[in-house]
């Protein structure tokens, strides 16, 4: 390209143009090195006739010269020029390796987002089929409180039951706690789980009993019906579908409660109170309150 040649607006060039711009930018830069260093080696070489560089003001401000453009060119940058009145552009390697190095970062932001959203979803469904395992396909009940044979106690027998007998529910039965209501508030009672019943993870596929032995301890009981103890039941339980879960576990509470005869109580007074023409039912179920 010649000295003379008016240099075009940038937006003017062609990708060819804008090479041999390059090129001959280059080939002045190559050359204006060469000049300098040529001069280093002749001032150097009078420097060494003369004994002292300090001794010429001439040759020092030469040096300073030379050494502030040769400054100058090392920090220009490899990719990146200037031309005329400040404008500068990236070479087209750069811009096209700038290109895909944004493409794939954008590409695994994409990834990582898809991969994170559908990991939730995933999850999200099991939940809700495991809360749905626990919550409608498995039939909790209380089926029968009945006086210990030697009438020291009661024996409360519950079942349970998968309504979905092609899909096993691992229940964990926690001991059953039993509460009898003294004025405003409920007082635990001594309970404990009879010694041949089964304890740890149950694989339960279709119906299954297990009971609780108690003994009401409370003096000062509340009356809600006359002759009758107010006790309340609570069931808990972990459930899962695998045998050996992770997270995966739901924790069902079911409160149950009953009116119940005491141990002494006098049938004949409760039937006049209640005006029964029968003798009165050991307990009766009430909804949950």
């Amino acid at each position: 390209m010649k000295d003379k040649e008016p240099l075009k607006g940038l937006a003017a060039l062609s990708e060819a143009e804008k090479d041999e711009l390059i090129a001959s930018l280059w080939k002045d830069l190559s050359e204006e090195r060469a000049r300098s260093q040529l001069l280093d080696r002749q001032l150097a070489q009078l420097a060494d006739k003369s004994g002292a560089a300090d001794a010429h003001p001439l040759l020092a401000e030469l040096r300073a010269r030379g050494t502030s453009k040769r400054g100058a060119a090392k920090r220009a940058p490899n990719s990146l020029y200037r031309l005329g009145g400040g404008l500068r552009f990236l070479r087209p390697g750069a811009i096209v390796a700038a290109a895909l190095i944004g493409g794939l970062l954008l590409s695994l932001d994409y990834g990582v987002g898809r991969f994170q959203a559908y990991s939730a979803k995933q999850k999200r469904s099991a939940q809700l089929a495991l809360e749905r395992a626990a919550y409608t396909s498995l039939f909790v009940e209380l089926v029968n409180v009945a006086y210990e044979p030697d009438r020291s106690g009661y024996r409360l027998t519950m079942a349970m039951q998968s309504l979905d007998p092609q899909h096993p529910i691992y229940v964990m039965l926690n001991p059953i706690r039993v509460f009898e209501q003294s004025g405003l508030v409920w007082k635990e009672v001594p309970a404990r789980t009879p010694r041949d019943s089964s304890s740890g993870v149950v694989k339960l596929t279709g119906r299954r009993l297990y009971q609780t032995i108690f003994t009401p301890n409370v003096k000062d009981w509340a009356e809600l019906m006359p002759g009758y103890m107010h006790i309340r039941f609570d069931n808990d339980m972990l459930i899962s579908l695998r045998s050996e879960p992770d997270e995966d576990i739901v924790a069902r509470k079911d409160p149950y409660y009953v009116f119940l005869k005491p141990l002494d109580a006098d049938d004949d007074a409760i039937r006049k109170q209640m005006n029964y023409s029968v003798d009165p039912p050991l307990y009766i179920t009430m909804p949950p309150h």
